[in-house]
């Protein structure tokens, strides 16, 4: 039993750990907590239900899709509502309120378009066999949740380390003005940071989607609680950090379900944040900044 909630957890964990792995990049190197990122989220769940509903799309073509169509979403969201912040160099809480009005005004307009019904994915999306080993029960979605958290992570560290592309974003994220000096087009790099959390964010959506099989609009929303949990533990823009946090987050949610109570996990989640604000700041991977006079 503990070995199988332990196995639940990180399944769950790695989802978890890619919807913030999105959201930490975009804190760390634009420098905004975009509260429209929950939307991306819900918007990639979408574009694969409608993938594999209408247009006979497999689980392994939808996702990719779904993601880039989530990205897509983000940059314009991001063109639309901070980009002449940034030009203007506003401080920190415009963005904040700004993403807030346009985050529920995207709800709103969501659920009158869609409705608020739970929607759900083709029943043969996906075999639903499962695997036993050594005692261990995985399911085909399991593994698929697992197989694609790993490649998208992956292929993020690689940019991010192995790449200009990526020595170019983390330069933008230590000294925006003085990557601008030496020639880098940060206009246009905030929108390729965009469009990459928008995808992370957006395939986060569909494969909670493929796990829960439940898709709603506001499926977003309670995924960001999860998501401050996660970059706050981990360390504000850290993405080691957020990776590590996402499994734990989800460790402790399936242990808390399975050996306390179900409605409970929100309130542990809550109690993280708390904790660590208390004690550690910065998180557990971050770093603190000291201000001096």
């Amino acid at each position: 039993m503990f070995a199988q909630q332990l196995v639940n957890g990180v399944l769950l964990g790695a989802t978890y750990a890619l919807f913030a792995l999105g959201f930490t990049l975009m804190f760390g190197v634009l420098r905004v907590i975009n509260l429209t990122y929950g939307f991306y989220f819900s918007a990639g769940a979408f574009i694969a239900l409608f993938l594999t509903r209408q247009a006979g799309f497999g689980i392994w073509a939808a996702l990719p899709v779904a993601a880039m169509g989530a990205g897509a979403v983000a940059v314009a969201l991001d063109w639309l509502l901070l980009s002449r912040l940034r030009r203007v160099n506003a401080p920190e809480l415009s963005s904040l309120m700004v993403t807030l009005g346009g985050v529920l005004a995207l709800y709103s307009a969501a659920t009158s378009i869609l409705g608020p019904d739970i929607r759900r994915l083709p029943p043969d999306l996906v075999a639903s066999d499962a695997f036993v080993l050594a005692g261990l029960r995985v399911t085909t979605a399991q593994l698929l949740i697992l197989l694609a958290t790993a490649v998208m992570v992956g292929a993020l560290m690689a940019l991010m380390r192995g790449t200009r592309l990526g020595l170019a974003i983390r330069a933008m994220a230590e000294k925006p003005d003085a990557a601008g000096l030496m020639g880098i087009d940060t206009g246009r790099l905030a929108a390729l940071v965009s469009f990459i959390s928008g995808c992370l964010a957006g395939a986060g959506g569909v494969l909670i989607g493929l796990n829960f099989n439940a898709i709603h609009p506001y499926m977003g929303e309670a995924m960001m609680l999860r998501g401050f949990v996660v970059i706050i533990v981990g360390g504000l823009g850290d993405i080691r950090g957020a990776l590590i946090a996402g499994l734990l987050l989800g460790v402790i949610e399936v242990f808390t379900a399975g050996y306390v109570a179900s409605g409970l996990k929100e309130a542990v989640a809550f109690a993280i944040l708390v904790v660590v604000l208390w004690t550690r700041p910065s998180g557990l991977f971050g770093r603190a900044v000291v201000r001096r006079a």
